[in-house]
């Protein structure tokens, strides 16, 4: 963008050095979307309304590619990066810049971008039989050049394949580029299989016989491995790991052989690239078999289940702890597992959690321990206080609070621990401490909780994004001690700070700040309830004024409930000031409370008879259910 509009550069220059962040990847970095508000869109905006006049505009609107959107695998991102680019062409709707995002049929996708003002088209409506019949020709003609088998039956035969399997082939893959290159690796991958010698002259007819569709070809390829040894543990592997790993990684994680991993893989070429040598990655073909894989309407026999991240993090253990006895040399492969271990393994730990069986827990923990015992750093103590909260949490059994305090000022005791590893710790005692409060409901709990957030909170001066999640854990914790200790006012107080300064801190898409605010207005209108003030009730309307109603799914009654909120808000000032235009408003807003669907709160009948506005209670109460269904209550914030 700066190369084609000059006048961009100094506004992207300025903001990568305001925040450096900007252009930082992976834990702690700033979302998609709010990278694409300062170094696109805000550019972009500023520049237009600097230099109407801009030459490079004449030429007409701008036009940024999103390609393949739906290779991202974190899909909350991805609707946060939908969200917005919407909410920006809704507040600049005249802007000269066009957004073209291509995507398969995804519903992640499709969903956010079925709103006014987005044109949905299907590329294959614009592919014709014509093209495919082109692409496939320069496909057959390349291998009629290198394969000595093609080459040899054209030699005898005459042309192949013969204009009518052209014709049927074309038909049969139905305009879809993705399915063409598919079973063309099909009918041109070679076999090793001892009863399988097809050649792709035998493979050709069996391709026109194949289920239209990815499904079918996925389905048929995967079938000529299925009755090999550890079939499905090397396809499930694959397709569950973050990061593609070598086939020798592979064999080294599973505990098999090499050759075993390369016998199940080179039939299997049609669907994932293998490469020629163990070292270097596996990859799929293309993100749709891991779509297939785990989606167990469609691949059925072949489904992978979620208990298979199970088997992963247990894997990944076991190969680290082993390497920590010193009974294994840290090979190249060995030294992918322990990395991944520490970096990636944890996200199987959460995937899988809820397929754990008791006596796995508890093979987790000893191998943690052990690891810990063998190693005692933070990177150890992370992954140690990471099972130990899982397990409790999926066992119901309360964690050890005291023993993971002292373990870590143990580990942070002789050298400091580092800025991140120190805050990350402090992120899970102090979630482990709310955790526990949940279940024992003792303000020691609690209190402890506090205390480590409010130690994480100095590490995080302002803007830094960290922060604004640990003013809300604080908001949160300090409006549990609200409802826990008798409603004293100097508690809500605290929590109304904290949950301000984390809404004004926070980077768009980065957290949630449509909770935060909402929850943030709740808290507000009781203490409105208790100090009369109408500056508390002001501040409440304009933190729900500060949401948008798409914020709030509609189809959970999110939507619904947040335009009553602000119809209740809205009818208690008319109490007080009489404005005729609340009057107006609060109309409108139940007109649109009734035509959404309802959620589990009681009917809305009026603003005027919200029980809300005679007791405290029924408020806090609102708020406690709003905070488990937007933010999943304190979970939604867990590193696990």
């Amino acid at each position: 963008m700066a190369a084609a509009i000059p006048e961009t550069e100094p506004i992207i220059r300025a903001a990568v050095q305001a925040n450096p962040a900007l252009l930082a990847h992976g834990e702690g970095g700033i979302s998609v979307r709010a990278r694409m508000q300062r170094l696109v869109y805000t550019p972009f905006k500023t520049a237009v309304l600097r230099n109407q006049g801009l030459s490079a505009l004449a030429r007409g609107p701008f036009l940024i590619v999103l390609d393949g959107l739906d290779e991202c695998d974190d899909k909350v991102e991805v609707q946060e990066l939908i969200d917005g680019l919407l909410a920006f062409f809704n507040e600049h709707p005249l802007i000269p810049l066009r957004v073209f995002i291509t995507s398969r049929v995804e519903e992640h996708i499709q969903s956010q971008l079925k709103v006014p003002g987005v044109m949905l088209d299907n590329l294959v409506d614009h592919c014709s039989d014509d093209d495919i019949e082109t692409f496939l020709q320069i496909l057959f003609e390349d291998a009629c050049r290198r394969n000595s088998v093609v080459r040899a039956y054209v030699k005898q035969h005459g042309e192949w394949p013969i204009q009518s399997d052209r014709r049927k082939l074309v038909k049969h893959i139905g305009r879809s580029f993705i399915f063409a290159s598919a079973v063309f690796k099909f009918i041109m991958g070679t076999s090793t299989e001892d009863n399988d010698r097809t050649t792709p002259m035998d493979r050709l007819p069996l391709a026109l016989k194949m289920n239209p569709g990815l499904d079918g070809l996925y389905a048929q390829t995967l079938a000529r491995s299925m009755h090999l040894p550890h079939f499905s543990d090397i396809i499930s592997t694959i397709a569950l790991l973050l990061i593609p790993f070598s086939i020798s990684a592979i064999a080294e994680l599973l505990g098999v052989q090499i050759y075993e991993v390369v016998n199940v893989l080179v039939n299997l070429q049609a669907i994932i690239q293998v490469p020629g040598t163990d070292d270097l990655p596996v990859t799929l073909c293309h993100t749709s078999l891991r779509d297939f894989l785990t989606t167990k309407s469609r691949s059925h026999g072949f489904f992978i289940h979620p208990s298979h991240h199970v088997r992963l993090f247990l894997c990944c253990l076991e190969r680290e702890v082993s390497f920590l006895r010193q009974t294994a040399d840290l090979s190249s492969s060995l030294a992918t597992i322990v990395l991944y271990t520490y970096s990636l393994a944890g996200q199987h730990l959460s995937r899988g959690a809820a397929f754990f069986k008791p006596a796995q827990f508890e093979s987790i923990i000893r191998l943690c321990r052990e690891a810990f015992s063998l190693n005692p750093n933070a990177n150890e103590l992370i992954q140690l206080s990471t099972v130990l909260c899982t397990s409790a949490k999926h066992t119901g059994s309360c964690v050890d609070l005291k023993e993971l305090i002292t373990l870590y000022r143990e580990v942070d005791g002789p050298r400091p621990l580092c800025h991140s590893d120190r805050s990350k710790l402090l992120d899970i005692l102090g979630s482990a401490g709310l955790e526990r409060y949940s279940q024992t409901r003792a303000v020691d709990d609690l209190s402890q909780a506090i205390s480590l957030f409010r130690e994480q909170l100095e590490l995080h001066p302002s803007p830094d994004r960290q922060r604004a999640v640990t003013l809300t854990h604080l908001g949160f914790a300090f409006l549990e001690k609200y409802c826990h200790t008798g409603k004293v006012m100097s508690d809500l107080e605290e929590a109304i700070a904290f949950l301000r300064e984390a809404a004004t801190c926070t980077e768009p898409g980065t957290e949630h700040p449509p909770a935060i605010l909402a929850t943030l207005s709740e808290c507000l209108r009781t203490l409105y309830l208790r100090s009369g003030s109408l500056a508390h009730l002001q501040e409440s309307i304009s933190c729900r004024e500060r949401c948008t109603p798409h914020d709030f799914p509609a189809e959970t009654g999110a939507r619904r409930d947040h335009l009553w909120s602000l119809a209740v808000l809205l009818q208690a000032r008319f109490d007080v000031t009489g404005q005729t235009v609340d009057s107006g408003r609060i109309t409108r807003l139940m007109e649109e409370v009734n035509r959404l669907p309802a959620s589990s709160s009681p009917t809305l009948s009026s603003p005027r008879t919200d029980p809300g506005l005679r007791d405290t209670g029924a408020l806090l109460s609102t708020i406690a259910q709003f905070k488990e269904r937007e933010l999943g209550g304190y979970k939604r914030f867990l590193p696990i």
